[in-house]
């Protein structure tokens, strides 16, 4: 079980989940952490000693352990406890701490996908230009003090102040060129703290969607706010890449990516989709087939 105690609500939940998780029968392995500790290493140390993984904390959280599950194959239990919570939003998990226990104690998984960019894994999304500004902007005080709204609150700070720039699309044999303040693609539907990438998108369906914001002044994207909610655009560039198949973004300077809100990377980048990656506790619906 690890747990981000500084993330939004870490601290404040650790000692009633831990109660919780033990009533329901677990035996909680909790390494000692640190502001520097590689949740993947970790997972990867303690392999043939646990049957599963339990991640406390936000989107940051699990995408810093995706490489030690892949590696291990060890299911994943999401606690919630984040400030957007992106990847439960996605999988329907929900965020009250009783529930998300009780979610990982019936035992039902459901594989999912991974995206890929240039070495680095992420569940949701990973993006270039505009949401790397307001990452940058996103310190921990301004979180906690404002929750999901302080992504809007630093997204209209950020966009004042972009300038688009040109980026050079590849999938396959197709190129495209556009002049963006933002590329995104997807592997999960939601990031950002619920916007949607596609309308359509799923986080088993095997593909990633990409879509390019293209405006040319900040007031421009009032009239799209809805396309980002509820991921259907009327005009941006949108493109999708399926198993076997590449994205590659290349830029005139490098510029950073930023993956379930953690920068890891820069452009060029070169993104695909892992089918089927890792498994994680979702909840039991009528259509699942029996808990394992």
């Amino acid at each position: 079980m690890l747990v981000n105690r500084r993330s939004r609500r870490g601290r404040k939940l650790l000692k009633p989940a831990i109660a919780q998780l033990e009533a329901a029968g677990f035996e909680l392995v909790q390494p000692y952490l640190d502001r520097h500790s590689d949740y993947s290493e970790l997972i990867t140390a303690h392999r043939d000693r646990v049957d599963l993984v339990i991640i406390g904390g936000g989107d940051g959280s699990l995408n810093a352990a995706a490489r030690g599950l892949v590696e291990t194959q060890l299911p994943l239990g999401v606690l919630p406890l984040g400030t957007a919570n992106d990847l439960a939003r996605t999988l329907a998990l929900p965020t009250d701490l009783s529930q998300a226990c009780q979610v990982i104690a019936r035992g039902q998984t459901q594989a999912v996908d991974l995206g890929w960019v240039n070495g680095y894994y992420f569940f949701n999304v990973a993006s270039l230009g505009l949401s790397v500004k307001i990452t940058q902007g996103l310190t921990s005080g301004v979180k906690r003090r404002w929750g999901v709204l302080a992504y809007a609150l630093v997204a209209l700070r950020s966009l004042w102040r972009f300038r688009p720039f040109r980026a050079e699309i590849q999938i396959g044999d197709r190129r495209l060129q556009t002049k963006t303040v933002q590329i995104a693609v997807g592997n999960g539907r939601y990031y950002g703290g619920g916007l949607s990438v596609a309308h359509d998108a799923a986080i088993d369906d095997q593909r990633l969607d990409l879509y390019s914001l293209s405006i040319n002044h900040w007031w421009q994207i009032v009239p799209l706010l809805p396309s980002l909610y509820h991921g259907r655009y009327p005009s941006p560039l949108t493109e999708q890449c399926g198993p076997g198949e590449t994205i590659e973004i290349r830029t005139r300077r490098h510029r950073h990516i930023n993956t379930d809100g953690e920068i890891h990377t820069t452009t060029p980048a070169q993104f695909r989709v892992i089918p089927q990656a890792l498994r994680i506790f979702v909840p039991v619906t009528a259509a699942s087939p029996p808990t394992l």
